[in-house]
């Protein structure tokens, strides 16, 4: 709980809000009137973003039990877990500050092509939490807290080497309100709700979890890390990708090549996420008994997170969608229309979290269902209001790939669920067994998946020859 408060503002105001006005506006700064410009506006856009963020978490630091009532309610009927839970977002919630000026950094390498050190920054992360857990001993929350944070200035200290690299190297003036970052912030407040809708649904349904019976919060944050990962892996990386490229088009009056961009973003994004996701809800049990099966974590808590990861699964490629599409508004600089599509997708979450994760019986996982249909529901309209525009429509090509991909993906989940059969004895013995079985179950999997997107033209040899990085040849 400690992770997802300064993670919840991260999305909604760095990440989120701030990349969707900041990236459009600096990408088409650079291709109208050049770098020069485009970086002091950069520095400007940092030295407001970081005054206003540093205020913020003083603030969050005398606010944090108040604002535990509100994401966690359930928290307060245990003193000592409300307490440790206190405790480890104030040591937590620096981590807003540095990763989001690592976020207008990562927006300022993106916009000149530059994703390599931006994408590499998660690791950072990982290397820190894993010390922690390695090094310190006894092993503590309070451990891991600071590893969070000082992943966070580690990973702003990695882009600005990264950023004086790319000849762009940004100073901190004296915070002002510019006509550019006057824009920016004009672009943010509606931004705030449209780029986070996916997080703030996780608020409600973190919430109303709280509420759930000791266990439910860590059911539905285990699987949601399992979720995450071809979200962000596929998902967020595709959006980031589009983003500087759909502004400039934009900018520069190239509709057609707006809507190539993102019909081959869209194409390339479903490629990888729908085996994903019918992989993971096929897969569930077995993946969860592999990875965190062991100690407190018994057969038991491994079946109800299996079940909230299932859940999570039929949402993937909504969600995937939802990173694809809403560049289409933001290359534009509209902000506002994601925001009210936001808020049917939140009413929506809402309504279906209390109906089915507290009056029926369907506790975590009803709570995880509420979720993946609200995805639909956003992205779903997303698609409908650009179509309605003239911004997005499915050329030829993506009508001929779409329903080989499912094709393929739908008989890729049929040898999944018969190998998952056949492999169950392996799956549901010992500890080496079960992650040999895994293994060969996924690779197998993935190797139909690939035959069939041949065989049916979902994918051309030709094309994935042309990009292997063969010898004699430069990639």
């Amino acid at each position: 709980m400690a992770q997802r408060l300064p993670n919840l503002f991260r999305s909604l105001f760095a990440e989120g809000a701030f990349s969707a006005a900041f990236v459009p506006l600096f990408a088409g700064t650079i291709a109208h009137d050049g770098k020069a410009h485009a970086k002091r506006f950069a520095e400007d856009a940092m030295a407001v973003l970081l005054a206003a963020l540093f205020a913020f978490v003083v603030v969050g630091e005398f606010a944090a039990p108040w604002l535990l009532d509100v994401l966690a309610p359930g928290f307060r009927a245990d003193p000592m877990k409300f307490a440790l839970t206190v405790g480890l977002t104030r040591i937590t919630f620096p981590y807003l500050l540095f990763i989001s000026l690592t976020a207008l950094q990562g927006g300022v390498l993106n916009s000149v092509e530059r994703f390599a050190a931006t994408a590499a920054t998660p690791m950072l992360l990982n290397v820190f939490l894993i010390a922690a857990l390695m090094l310190v001993r006894p092993v503590s929350g309070e451990a891991l807290a600071w590893a969070l944070s000082l992943s966070g200035f580690a990973q702003f200290l990695w882009l600005m080497v990264s950023c004086h690299q790319a000849g762009l190297s940004l100073s901190l003036p004296v915070p002002r309100l510019t006509p550019e970052v006057k824009r920016m912030l004009r672009l943010m407040i509606p931004g705030v709700f449209g780029a986070g809708v996916t997080q703030l649904n996780l608020v409600v349904s973190t919430a109303v979890a709280s509420l759930l019976p000791t266990g439910a919060v860590s059911y539905l944050y285990y699987a949601d890390r399992l979720n995450q990962l071809p979200l962000a892996v596929v998902g967020i990386a595709v959006g980031t990708a589009i983003l500087p490229a759909l502004s400039r088009q934009v900018r520069l009056g190239d509709e057609d090549g707006a809507r190539h961009t993102q019909n081959r973003g869209l194409e390339l994004a479903l490629f990888l996420t729908l085996p994903s996701a019918v992989g993971l809800g096929v897969m569930a049990w077995p993946i969860m008994s592999v990875l965190f099966q062991r100690g407190a974590f018994g057969p038991v808590e491994a079946q109800a997170t299996a079940a909230a990861l299932a859940a999570y699964a039929a949402g993937l490629p909504a969600f995937v969608l939802i990173k694809i599409m809403t560049p289409g508004f933001f290359a534009r600089h509209d902000t506002a229309t994601p925001v009210k599509i936001a808020f049917a997708a939140m009413a929506t979450n809402l309504v279906l979290t209390l109906a089915l994760g507290l009056a029926l019986p369907f506790a975590h996982v009803g709570v995880a269902a509420a979720t993946t249909i609200a995805g639909w529901v956003n992205a779903l309209s997303l698609m409908v209001v650009l179509h309605r525009r003239g911004h997005f429509r499915l050329d030829a090509r993506s009508r001929r790939a779409l329903p080989r991909i499912a094709g393929a993906t739908l008989g890729m989940g049929l040898a999944l669920w018969a190998m998952n059969e056949w492999a169950a004895p392996l799956l549901a013995g010992p500890f080496v067994t079960r992650s040999l079985a895994l293994a060969l179950v996924i690779a197998a999997g993935a190797a139909c998946f690939g035959v069939l997107a041949l065989l049916l033209g979902a994918a051309q040899w030709r094309d994935i020859k042309a990009r292997l990085p063969l010898p004699g040849r430069s990639s």
